[in-house]
């Protein structure tokens, strides 16, 4: 354990000196990822000392049950034990969830698009809770947060919104929220106060970066057209927008958000090779078709996975069969026990 210990004094260190580099310190994203790994790094060097602690309580509380005759001091003892190994367990398995080995594509940053279903306008008003959901969840973990494309409505909804959560680890985090959510509430338009049921599906991507895939452009198709705002007005006059089709596999992806095509540009082709990296790890996994899909338990992302019912307070989460309470500050980005629950 002093091994380990004094590596990780070794490790904090060289992380301190990069935080103190200028380079770094100018930079926020790179800034934002070593201070995470520091923080990281810390709490775990912290349960490690808890840990040693601990171990040392119960050698010397075994070494008094030994040496003791007094029966009531050696009940007190035994209870003592008891309590630490009880402490011992929780403390060996935190510091396991934090020192196992992820996966390359889980300690990527996440794609996340989010679609209004079916419900009309109270499922366009659900994507933007949706939204907002997960980027107070993404600002609680001190991830950064840049929105890709997005087709709002004239009452604060979106038909479509794609953004990207910078974070180590952001897509391991919330690879399990791909799927159909579903609403139970009365929406403000509901002049009988009947109870609505609307969906919004959801789709987590790890962000694949340029050696991940490789794309060749004579297999992509690009055209341009001018960005539009709510209800179809142009607001541009120079044709910004952008949509790029894959021909191998024809999938599609517009970007318009930004003022420039170049941006545009950049920004479809990120979603792009997230998309055909997702379809290349299923391939390799054997699943029968190339598609954006993400197995969670026996369902699929054209399943059902969550209903958020705002008569009764509560969030169901039908893969696990287990629910929440306290829906609104879930939906304020109090997600993390939701997300811890289904990374066992």
């Amino acid at each position: 354990m002093q091994d380990q210990t004094d590596q990780f004094k070794e490790q904090i260190k060289a992380l301190e000196d990069q935080l103190q580099d200028p380079n770094v310190y100018n930079n926020p994203e790179k800034l934002r990822e070593i201070s995470q790994k520091y923080n990281q790094l810390k709490d775990l060097m912290r349960d490690f000392r808890q840990l040693h602690e601990v171990n040392q309580k119960i050698f010397n509380t075994e070494k008094l049950l030994n040496e003791e005759e007094n029966t009531d001091m050696i009940n007190l003892a035994k209870k003592e034990i008891k309590i630490l190994e009880k402490d011992k367990k929780t403390l060996e398995k935190k510091i396991k969830e934090q020192t196992k080995p992820q996966s390359k594509i889980d300690r990527k940053n996440a794609i996340i698009e989010i679609r209004a279903g079916t419900g009309g306008n109270e499922a366009a008003l659900f994507a933007a809770d949706l939204f907002r959901m997960y980027s107070r969840y993404a600002e609680s973990k001190v991830w950064g947060i840049n929105i890709i494309s997005s087709h709002p409505t004239n009452i604060g909804g979106f038909k479509e919104i794609i953004f990207k959560i910078r974070g180590e680890g952001a897509y391991q985090s919330l690879k399990n929220e791909s799927g159909v959510h579903r609403v139970q509430r009365i929406p403000e338009t509901e002049k009988n106060g009947r109870v609505h049921t609307s969906a919004t599906s959801v789709v987590v991507l790890p962000e694949a970066d340029t050696i991940d895939i490789n794309i060749d452009a004579c297999d992509l198709k690009i055209d341009t057209f001018r960005a539009s705002g709510h209800g179809g007005q142009n607001v541009q006059k120079n044709e910004t927008a952008i949509r790029i089709t894959h021909l191998p596999t024809g999938l599609v992806v517009s970007c318009q958000d930004e003022r420039s095509q170049k941006q545009n540009k950049e920004r479809a082709l990120t979603v792009l090779r997230s998309r055909l990296l997702v379809a290349e790890e299923e391939k390799k996994s054997k699943n029968l078709k190339i598609k954006r899909q993400s197995h969670i338990g026996t369902g699929d992302r054209s399943e059902k996975i969550r209903t958020y019912n705002f008569p009764q307070d509560r969030v169901t989460d039908h893969r696990v069969k287990k629910s929440w309470h306290d829906l609104n500050q879930i939906l304020n980005g109090g997600l993390e026990r939701i997300v811890k629950y289904l990374s066992k």
